[in-house]
């Protein structure tokens, strides 16, 4: 028996990894949080399969069903939304699950603020311009804010921010970012990501507020000069003259077969 962490993606039932698909198809037991999992995903689970929105069941419940089932001898399919790497409360379950010497393994989906970049059709590094993205939230209800992870502190690097369960905090967000940012610097507000109503509202920091008026979950912030760069250099991966594996260049290429 094992228990399959798997990352369902940011809400399009196709931006699943087949491994994923294949994963949920085979096991008879289906774990998903219902407030952010597609129903559609639910298609691929076996004829007969348990099904189980842990939407509303504590952690004590959820690690029950999973006890059941292991006493069962039935593999588990646990959805989460997005990938797993990122609040996704999976740290929890699998420490409980190690202590039961219950087997788990994980695979990956695909992050919401992927989705985001892709709906506004934008690279988050570019050459010159930023070179790392950052991957934050301000702090909630459920989870404190390590002290030094502020977003000021973030804004002073120049990198690129996806900020995430923040949208209700939108105010708070433009106050802090913008004596590092700027305010004419590019941001937006992506609502429901890969969803079939998604929404991408561009703007800057001065007028980000204002635009995304009405929005109050399932959204990720976007904050970055990257977000609407033009004068960017290229990058020299592809320059003509640029030595490389799979291109020697030159009489002395550093790669040579």
């Amino acid at each position: 028996m094992t228990v399959h962490f798997i990352g369902a993606g940011p809400g399009a039932a196709d931006l699943i990894t087949l491994r994923g698909r294949d994963l949920i198809a085979a096991c008879p037991v289906c774990l998903y949080a219902g407030s952010l999992v597609p129903d559609a995903l639910l298609a691929h689970c076996p004829q007969g399969a348990r099904i189980v929105n842990t939407a509303p069941l504590s952690l004590d419940r959820i690690i029950a069903e999973i006890r059941a089932a292991d006493e069962a001898g039935q593999d588990v399919a646990r959805l989460h939304s997005g990938d797993l790497s990122i609040w996704s409360a999976m740290g929890e379950q699998l420490r409980r699950l190690r202590d039961l010497g219950i087997p788990c393994q994980v695979t990956p989906g695909v992050p919401a603020f992927a989705a985001a970049a892709a709906l506004l059709q934008t690279e988050l590094t570019l050459p010159g311009i930023a070179q790392s993205v950052v991957l934050t939230r301000t702090q909630g209800r459920a989870t404190s804010m390590p002290e030094a992870e502020t977003l000021a502190n973030f804004a002073r690097t120049g990198a690129t921010l996806a900020i995430h369960l923040s949208i209700h905090a939108l105010d708070r967000v433009v106050s802090e970012l913008t004596p590092h940012f700027g305010p004419g610097c590019p941001a937006a507000v992506i609502w429901r990501a890969s969803w079939p109503d998604q929404r991408a509202i561009r703007a800057t920091l001065e007028t980000i507020a204002d635009r995304a008026q009405g929005i109050d979950r399932t959204a990720l912030i976007l904050v970055g000069h990257a977000l609407a760069a033009e004068g960017f250099d290229e990058s020299r991966l592809y320059a003509a003259d640029y030595d490389r594996r799979y291109r020697p260049v030159g009489p002395s290429p550093r790669f040579s077969e």
